[in-house]
């Protein structure tokens, strides 16, 4: 099979989990045998643009025509089974998908957030959750409130590329992979045609590094962003501190708009260590020597990488009790679910599974096998090809029926 791959690469500048997941299913498919080719945009190449050129970003969200235009004449002469599109943000534009449909080849989507629905979307404002614009054909409260990097004006082009790209998306995908039931049930009920929505869950590699003790630290592995939880994190953390603490430190890792916050807080505290960006092989090596992994997010994840990564590395996790996360964690089972936005419940998940070493390998454990049965490579690529198929077969029989 021959798939053209579609994505917008995020800013280097911070860790970005859709990067990892389309560079992990190019080199799973290439390792199958299937030839994968990419077209891409960067957006750290907008530094290098002319003072216009950036200026003329914001216009080319909803459309670029000349990405169109490169992208239908590529298809032409390639010729792929079928493309896979993934972030069109900011560079790409819904575009895409008309270019697929010049050359008549089928299109999937993998849908890592809720941009479908939501703006900017994280289904989340203030830090709270949000719905406001789901089910709206005009996207205006998001506007109204500044959504987007707190701000209308940039707000302004991801309404308007939602509200008159809607039809084209819904019509112009054979296929949707949603990234968990959650994000599903939220699309669905938001008017997205249910028969092209399919669950598949992100794949993630066997790790080199697995837990052999009872872990070293706690760790929190992510973006230091509000909707991920870190102050969250931060005010759980002092009420444990405060009662003594749980007799291993906290380890932060990653890079976010809140980092200097994060840096002061911790500055002089000899229970939590700032490490900053670390590359792959540095994360599995932390996630590994994890007591638990942390994932407090306050915004309705679509999925958590983190938390299936320290599933394949046999480390259990304590995590919000919405969205994803609960069909990703067995309360109990496979990890601890604690009450979303309360830091008093997060901080007892974290006494619980500090204290009872026992209880945190046989989690642990658990968590592994879940792992293998669901988020292995195997499984991963099973899924990745029905979905192909099934868009290929569909796009067939949509132009037979047409003749």
């Amino acid at each position: 099979m021959y798939v053209l791959v579609v994505h917008n690469r995020y800013a280097s500048a911070q860790p970005s989990g859709e990067n990892k997941v389309v560079d992990q299913e190019v080199e799973l498919l290439r390792a199958a045998g299937h030839r994968v080719e990419v077209f891409e945009r960067r957006s750290d190449d907008i530094a290098a643009r002319s003072l216009l050129g950036k200026a003329a970003v914001p216009l080319l969200v909803p459309w670029n025509p000349g990405v169109r235009k490169e992208l239908a004449a590529r298809l032409r002469a390639e010729r792929p089974d079928v493309v896979h599109i993934h972030n069109v943000f900011p560079l790409l534009s819904p575009a895409v998908l008309a270019a697929c449909a010049d050359a008549g080849v089928p299109a999937v989507a993998t849908l890592h957030n809720y941009t479908q629905v939501c703006p900017p979307g994280t289904l989340q404002r203030d830090g709270r959750p949000c719905t406001e614009c789901v089910g709206s054909a005009a996207p205006l409260p998001a506007v109204r409130h500044g959504c987007y990097r707190n701000s209308r004006l940039a707000t302004v082009p991801l309404a308007v590329s939602l509200s008159v790209n809607r039809r084209r998306w819904w019509t112009g995908v054979e296929r949707f992979f949603c990234i968990s039931a959650a994000q599903r049930d939220v699309l669905v009920q938001a008017g997205m045609p249910a028969e092209r929505l399919a669950v598949k869950h992100n794949f993630v590699p066997d790790p080199d590094d697995r837990r052999a003790g009872a872990g070293e630290h706690l760790l929190y592995l992510g973006r230091l962003a509000e909707a991920k939880g870190v102050r969250l994190l931060m005010a759980a953390w002092d009420e444990i501190a405060a009662s003594g603490g749980v007799g291993v430190p906290l380890v932060i890792a990653g890079a976010g708009p809140l980092e200097r916050e994060v840096t002061a807080w911790a500055a002089g505290r000899d229970d939590v260590r700032c490490v900053g960006l670390l590359d792959p092989a540095e994360c599995q090596k932390a996630i590994a020597r994890s007591v638990a992994v942390v994932a407090p997010s306050t915004w309705l994840e679509a999925f958590g990488l983190v938390v299936v990564e320290a599933m394949a590395a046999g480390v259990p996790v304590v995590a919000a009790g919405h969205g994803a996360f609960v069909e990703l964690v067995e309360d109990g089972v496979t990890g601890l679910l604690h009450r979303p936005g309360e830091p008093a419940s997060l901080a007892s998940c974290i006494r619980r599974i500090a204290a009872e070493p026992a209880l945190g390998r046989e989690m642990g454990q658990a968590a592994r096998r879940r792992y293998e049965q669901g988020f292995s490579p195997a499984v991963g690529l099973e899924r990745l090809v029905e979905g192909y198929r099934t868009a290929i077969a569909g796009r067939t029989e949509s132009m037979g029926g047409s003749r």
